[in-house]
């Protein structure tokens, strides 16, 4: 990439004034694919004040300016497609079909709901019928920090510019520095659709530079992050300083509460969830709640599906998982899968090292823990990796209580025939979404969490709601 090593400021693509090498590296292979620059204090004041320069003006655009910008974007971005794969695929061991159909697709998916949502969205009423001297009037927050994780990365991308561009804030996108090639792709189609120079700016760098840089910034107005709860703790106290609005989507640890009236083929569609993208997903089913009659069963069918989870590299066709995306990561998940061992639980499928004929990258063992209970680490901890826990239960009481026996709070699913306790369940569970019967959220639907899973929605007209503030006019002729 000829821009891999510059920053994008002010609609033109700069060098740094403070920057540092960085490698980038393939996880399949532990090679390097390319090098960025991580920037310093002077990039991230330009960027900012790039932003806050152009937001005098963009936050006035039409909403028929912004839906023509949008739209422009996802025509480029739908032609790009293959190079969006290609580069998720490089950077964080994506395998490329996967790539194409989940990573790259949820960037577009996000782009439609968007545009469908923008199209139906009031940004000015009256209060109510009877009141209509009293205006209420949704107005841009401002210079918007947007900092984003590496295992899912033009999901997040998506869920964060377009309904910041959507609502008339300008920002600096921060991604993350173990998966920049998507973030690069994603700004060379952004300039070609012709974003006006400042509204979007993307700046390189690690968390404790640029990341801390922006989060503490007085000319931020806001700041949404997607990661770990640990940063997303960090950001919130750097942020507090100058009372900036700050939105996060942070870890989970998600209870599949299967009972014994459940689908034949819901042990092991859990199982696959729980493996996909290598287990490197927040609201990944983690935890396997199963029915006592039906728990035996369950455990050699979770045993079977994790030994029939194919691992191969990034680069091959196929329906298989990939590598870890590093190897601070591999090494923290072969820790908690030693962990999961000294602790008691029964493993039944994986277990630490590598898959066999795989000696170099980021590969690990498809892994399932049998009999946990739930003061494990391996049962609290998020892994991060293809690692299942399962244990079981009595009471559908019990099972709730289970589930809600953790610091997180992100996404629960239930597996039942009984469609009143599929119901009851979802209510009783504390979680931002729920999935019941293996059937997923709607396009636009609210992701976000609950407690250490963070706050704020994003997606539809609640990720929009979190780019705005709402001004009350009294005295509003009419």
């Amino acid at each position: 990439m000829d821009n891999a090593r510059k920053f994008y400021i002010d609609g033109a693509w700069v060098d740094p004034q403070d920057g540092r090498d960085f490698d980038v590296i393939d996880p399949s292979t532990e090679e390097v694919v390319g090098q960025i620059a991580l920037g310093g204090e002077a990039d991230t004041n330009a960027a900012v004040a790039a932003a806050k320069r152009a937001f005098a003006t963009w936050s006035r655009s039409t909403k028929a300016e912004r839906l023509e910008l949008m739209e422009s974007i996802l025509d480029i971005y739908t032609r790009r497609s293959d190079d969006m794969a290609e580069a998720i695929s490089r950077e964080m061991g994506a395998p490329i079909d996967m790539a194409k159909s989940q990573q790259s697709g949820a960037g577009s998916g996000h782009m439609k709901a968007f545009i469908a949502a923008l199209r139906d969205f009031e940004f000015e009423h009256p209060l109510r019928a009877g009141a209509e001297d009293t205006h209420i009037i949704k107005e841009p927050i401002g210079v918007c920090a947007l900092i984003t994780p590496w295992n899912w990365p033009m999901n997040q991308i998506a869920l964060k510019v377009m309904p910041a561009l959507a609502t008339g804030c300008t920002m600096v996108l921060k991604p993350s520095e173990q998966s920049p090639l998507s973030g690069l792709v994603f700004t060379e189609i952004l300039h070609e659709a012709g974003v006006p120079a400042g509204v979007y700016n993307m700046l390189n760098g690690d968390g404790p530079g640029v990341g801390s840089q922006l989060s503490a910034h007085r000319d931020v107005d806001m700041v949404s992050f997607t990661g770990s709860t640990r940063a997303g703790r960090a950001i919130t106290v750097a942020a507090a300083e100058t009372i900036k609005r700050v939105s996060l989507e942070l870890g989970g640890k998600g209870a599949n509460i299967v009972f014994a009236d459940a689908d034949p083929k819901a042990v092991k569609r859990g199982v696959m969830s729980c493996f996909n993208n290598t287990g490197q997903s927040c609201n990944a089913p983690t935890r396997m709640l199963v029915e006592r009659p039906r728990y035996d069963e369950a455990v050699e069918q979770a045993r079977e599906a994790a030994e029939a989870t194919f691992v191969n590299a990034g680069s091959e066709s196929g329906r298989h998982i990939g590598p870890l995306v590093s190897e601070v990561q591999f090494d923290k998940v072969q820790d908690l899968i030693q962990r999961g061992i000294d602790e008691g639980a029964r493993l039944v499928a994986g277990g630490t090292g590598r898959p066999e004929g795989l000696n170099r990258g980021y590969y690990v063992r498809p892994t399932v823990f049998a009999d946990c209970t739930n003061d494990m680490d391996i049962m609290r901890e998020e892994i991060f990796g293809p690692v299942l826990s399962m244990m079981p239960f009595d009471t559908e009481d019990e099972a709730i209580e289970i589930a809600n026996d953790t610091v997180y709070g992100l996404t629960n699913y239930i597996q039942t025939s009984d469609p009143e306790r599929a119901k009851r369940v979802a209510r009783a569970v504390r979680t931002g979404m729920v999935d019941i019967n293996g059937q997923s959220r709607g396009s636009g639907a609210p992701f976000g969490g609950m407690r250490q899973s963070g706050n704020g929605r994003e997606g539809g007209p609640w990720g929009m709601e979190e780019f705005l503030e709402v001004k009350a006019i009294g005295g509003w002729p009419v």
